[in-house]
């Protein structure tokens, strides 16, 4: 037991930092990273005697980190009513006029080499409600199958398009606004 709390103590100072930037790119919350990453520790903790030592830790830990991040997203989807569709419709509940979206020209189809759009398109993410920014992040940014999502969310296909449609308007939007109509 006494080595196991100096295997600990070492891996917590050598492994923390990377845990942490992973955590904290997967959840854009530094609250809940850190809180992840503590979560991440215990886990490992308890289940020590499992670990055979087939992986290095960092991998172990990694591993830990991604099942606890999708049980994050699970209870946090599941949760949190906070989605509002008043964004799309207007009060007779027709779409609201979609005029204001204008055709993005061939010169910006390298944005995402510019820093400042780059930032603009963070807060535009960050900006999407919570049930609607966690698949995106998932599908967009890590790259998982629609299945993958699907089953690490616990939602439907059918209700993963629809939120990526609903997603990929309102980051629109929210580049006309923030981006494009600034620069022209």
């Amino acid at each position: 037991m006494v080595d196991h709390l100096h295997i600990f103590d070492q891996w917590v100072e050598d492994y923390s930092e990377a845990l942490m930037r992973r955590a904290l790119y997967l959840l854009s919350d530094r609250q809940d990273a850190e809180d992840l990453v503590q979560d991440v520790f215990i886990a490992a903790f308890d289940s020590y005697p499992t670990f055979k030592g087939n992986s290095t830790p960092l991998t172990w830990l990694m591993h830990i980190l991604k099942n606890k991040t999708a049980d994050f997203y699970r209870k946090k989807y599941r949760n949190d009513n906070l989605i509002s569709l008043d964004y799309f419709f207007d009060e007779t509940g027709s779409w609201k006029d979609e005029a204001i979206i204008q055709e993005w020209s061939s010169e910006d189809q390298n944005l995402m080499d510019d820093p400042e759009f780059t930032t603009t398109m963070q807060h535009c993410l960050e900006d999407l409600p919570p049930k609607w920014k966690i698949p995106v992040k998932l599908y967009y940014l890590e790259e998982k199958k629609a299945p993958i999502v699907c089953q690490e969310m616990g939602i439907s296909p059918t209700n993963l398009w629809k939120i990526l449609q609903r997603s990929r308007l309102q980051l629109r939007a929210c580049l006309e606004n923030n981006w494009f109509h600034i620069q022209n």
